[in-house]
């Protein structure tokens, strides 16, 4: 049989619980969260639970050398951002004669922040032992765990153009994730016992072996004997920052979102630029409520690939590029008709969760970026590396331009909503370039439509690609298909639900938790 392929519309409903929820992208990692709770634990150790289970369940999206960001309510907002810093001794010279960052291999590692996130996350919020926290990983790592369908697609689709990687920093990847020449079928057992003796070793070393001891020392090993940058300065210079989100409004609506270096700002700032129109009104024509979205998110991203970049290198401020008398001149340059704006298009590779209880909400997102990250594993550990390097530019004075120990431009964002200051709840879209985009369609639906959880995550979506070039999903109907053409976009009618996003949502609904998970995904939501 085959378990991607299913013929007849299927429906999920919300998920209700009034103790703790969690949604993530794989219903074994929804276990590990909802573990935690059932054992005593809260909102934050749920959500690490399952981040730290979806290194090892979901390997196609993220890993341990990932990067990571918070969001996390507790009577007040408070923003993480766990993304490292490229190595500082790679030299922009290293890049000489290439118009990019390569993809793939030691060019594109920076200094993994998800470990360091977890602890940062766990020391100031969490209630169970740092290490409690690992244990469903682990038990999955070297038991092994049958691979989600989904997952298994991705996994099978990656194999090509990783398996043709033949320098000695690829072979352990190679080796781990694709033995026998191919990654697991769905339903196939897949174990990696190496990741659960790493995954141990930070757990009891409150991850200081991952900066500052052995783990460190095996990674910047490989890195000197295969012609790689990272360091063990690097990794023992490194901790996360507490920053302070940054929001918009949209109608009753309150979207939070991270500062830069993170796009979550582009879904402010379109949100922003359609809050000054009759988007109402608007929505009662779906060409032009459809039309009105992608040209402000044209807009946003035109500004987005101009300007954001690690905060202490950028030329305006969060502030600047959310003013309101900004906005409303780029408001204006919206017509009947498509524009064509230009802006990066960055690959997805993310994993998305979010966890609720009485007291704590969290919305966390890791990735390792374009899929399996850098290709470079280190031997014995499974550590799999980021290529988050890929996300700077090497134009000149550009302000995302590559530097060493800079933070590259980042794609993940966690959301966050609240509605008279009080927490409504998390949520997050992932998915390279379409991430604020998704933002964007979740916080219209809830507000315009005033669509449920679920609901919002069935909806058909679009995502602007670059010039006039959309796409939508095989359920836009076919009328507003063909008014967008004659507005002079130029839609494709894309089958691949993946392309659009993968999302999760936790809402607080009077004394209830209501839950919902992506139906492009293999994901789960759970309450109690």
């Amino acid at each position: 049989m085959d378990l991607n392929s299913y013929p007849y519309p299927s429906r999920r409903t919300v998920v209700v619980g009034k103790r703790g929820a969690v949604a993530t992208s794989q219903p074994q990692a929804a276990l590990a969260g909802m573990e935690m709770l059932l054992a005593g634990g809260n909102a934050a150790d749920a959500a690490l639970a399952m981040a730290i289970a979806l290194t090892v369940l979901e390997p196609t999206s993220n890993g341990i050398g990932s990067d990571a960001f918070a969001l996390i309510w507790d009577g007040g907002l408070h923003g993480l951002n766990a993304s490292g810093p490229s190595p500082s001794q790679l030299p922009l010279a290293a890049f000489e004669g290439m118009e990019e960052v390569p993809a793939r291999g030691w060019l594109s590692v920076t200094v993994p922040g998800a470990p360091a996130g977890w602890r940062a996350v766990s020391e100031r919020f969490g209630k169970l032992p740092f290490e409690r926290l690992f244990e469903p990983a682990i038990r999955y790592a070297e038991e092994g765990f049958a691979v989600s369908p989904v997952t298994a697609r991705s996994w099978s689709r990656s194999a090509e153009a990783f398996l043709k990687l033949l320098g000695p920093e690829h072979r352990a990847f190679n080796r781990v994730f694709f033995p026998g020449g191919r990654g697991p079928r769905a339903g196939e057992v897949w174990r990696s016992p190496e990741h659960a003796a790493t995954l141990r070793e930070i757990a009891s070393s409150q991850a200081e072996s991952f900066y500052k001891g052995t783990l460190a020392r095996k990674m910047a090993e490989f890195a000197a004997d295969t012609g790689g940058w990272l360091t063990q300065a690097d990794l023992a210079a490194y901790e996360p920052e507490w920053v302070e989100p940054i929001s918009a409004s949209y109608g009753s609506l309150e979207v939070h979102e991270i500062p830069p270096n993170t796009q979550g700002i582009a879904a402010l700032m379109a949100l922003k630029i359609l809050a000054g129109l009759d988007m109402l009104r608007a929505s009662h024509d779906p060409v032009e409520y459809l039309h009105l979205q992608i040209e402000a998110m044209k807009l946003a991203f035109a500004d987005v690939k101009a300007e954001v970049a690690d905060p202490r290198h950028m030329r305006l401020s969060s502030a600047q590029l959310l003013d309101d008398v900004y906005l409303s001149s780029r408001r204006r340059l919206i017509t009947d008709t498509a524009r064509p704006v230009e802006a990066g298009v960055p690959k997805g590779g993310t994993v998305y969760l979010c966890a609720a209880d009485g007291e704590l909400m969290v919305s966390f997102i890791q990735s390792n970026y374009m899929g399996f990250g850098a290709g470079v594993l280190v031997p014995g550990t499974g550590i799999s590396l980021q290529n988050r390097g890929a996300g700077f530019v090497l134009e000149p004075d550009h302000p995302n331009r590559y530097a060493p120990a800079k933070r590259p431009f980042h794609t993940i964002i966690p959301g966050f909503l609240t509605r008279d200051g009080k927490p409504l709840g998390p949520f997050g879209v992932m998915g390279g370039h379409m991430q604020p985009q998704g933002h964007l369609q979740v916080a219209l639906a809830l507000e315009d439509a005033g669509l449920n959880p679920q609901a919002v995550l069935d909806a058909p979506r679009w995502q602007w690609v670059r010039g006039k070039q959309v796409l939508l999903e095989p359920s836009v109907p076919q009328h507003v298909v063909q008014g967008l053409i004659d507005r002079g976009h130029h839609v494709v009618i894309q089958p691949e639900a993946g392309l659009f996003g993968r999302g999760q949502i936790i809402l607080r609904h009077g004394q209830a938790l209501i839950a919902a998970s992506e139906p492009r995904a293999d994901g789960q939501a759970l309450a109690w």
